[in-house]
């Protein structure tokens, strides 16, 4: 088992710490293979600690495995839809005319041709590193918004699904630098009658993967709807203030202000599959979640709700 020590960074430089008082701790929770140097190379996931060992304000994972810990024996699941866009340096979707907008929504999801989707070539490189670093990352589409582009990871079970998620954010970005071209997980890039962008997160527990789960999948979303303001503000990191952009009601959304639910329905809180539906079993979907969420942010929301009664 390979050992890792505790190491250090300026905190200062990161608006972390003052700069009397700089060295941030990092410990390391989780080690993947580096897909970049290869060979005996691994890249390393780290939370941080300030210099009397509580927490940063950024790390949230802390909390989120005290959390997950306490839940364990019902084996939560966790899949995550990522959905992100790709920018030139001017800050315009890539692909797009630069004097103007492309046609209307419609013939670039899970498109195919070069007047519909653009860079795949960075999305397989992404999904091949993804593969190589040991990463639970399960698929990959272009997404409604021309430019936009989702890949999805999971299930993972607990905590394990925010280092991988964070993990693949990391490689993403890193790719596309090669590429010269810049990822952004903004929820809603271009204004107006364009898709915005989530991380539709795919929830179940032991009881809901088993012969008439529905019924603890409907529990869980009924307590889902009297939390829904604390969830919202777990869901972005300016606790709401992005996702207001993108919560329309409009694009696939479900409004900001209100909670819903339903079977198939992409303009709800909280979409149970028809799939699941007919089954009688399996998972549930919270489409709240905005794309620059913090997914152990949503993941310990989520657990507190529906397994730990707060």
């Amino acid at each position: 088992m390979l050992k890792l020590p505790v190491w250090n960074y300026d905190g200062s430089s990161c608006y972390q710490a003052e700069g009397s008082n700089s060295d941030t701790y990092l410990y390391p929770v989780a080690i993947y293979k580096d897909p970049f140097r290869r060979g005996n190379n691994i890249l390393v996931m780290c939370d941080t600690y300030k210099f009397d060992g509580t927490p940063t304000d950024t790390n949230k994972r802390k909390t989120c495995l005290e959390v997950a810990n306490k839940c364990a024996a019902e084996e939560p699941w966790f899949g995550i839809e990522q959905e992100y866009t790709f920018l030139d340096f001017d800050g315009h979707p890539l692909g797009w005319p630069k004097n103007g907008f492309p046609g209307p929504q419609g013939p670039y999801y899970c498109g195919v041709g070069a007047n519909k989707v653009y860079a795949r070539d960075i999305v397989d490189a992404h999904y091949r590193a993804c593969l190589y670093a040991g990463i639970k990352v399960s698929g990959t589409n272009a997404e409604v918004m021309p430019a936009q582009w989702e890949f999805q990871v999971g299930p993972c079970e607990g905590i394990s699904i925010g280092d991988d998620l964070w993990m693949a954010r990391f490689l993403l970005h890193r790719i596309s630098e090669e590429f010269g071209i810049v990822s952004t997980l903004d929820p809603k890039p271009m204004p107006g009658d364009w898709n915005g962008a989530g991380a539709h997160t795919n929830v179940s527990t032991k009881a809901m993967r088993e012969d008439g789960g529905i019924r603890d999948i409907e529990k869980a979303v009924a307590k889902l709807s009297k939390c829904h303001e604390r969830h919202i503000r777990a869901y972005d990191p300016k606790q709401g203030q992005d996702n207001a952009r993108r919560l329309t009601g409009k694009h696939e959304t479900s409004s900001i202000n209100d909670f819903s639910a339903g079977v198939a329905n992409r303009g709800c809180s909280i979409r149970i599959p028809r799939g699941v539906n007919d089954d009688g079993k399996g998972y549930f979907e919270d489409r709240r979640p905005s794309s620059n969420c913090d997914p152990y942010s949503v993941v310990e929301a989520i657990l507190r709700t529906i397994c730990l009664d707060e």
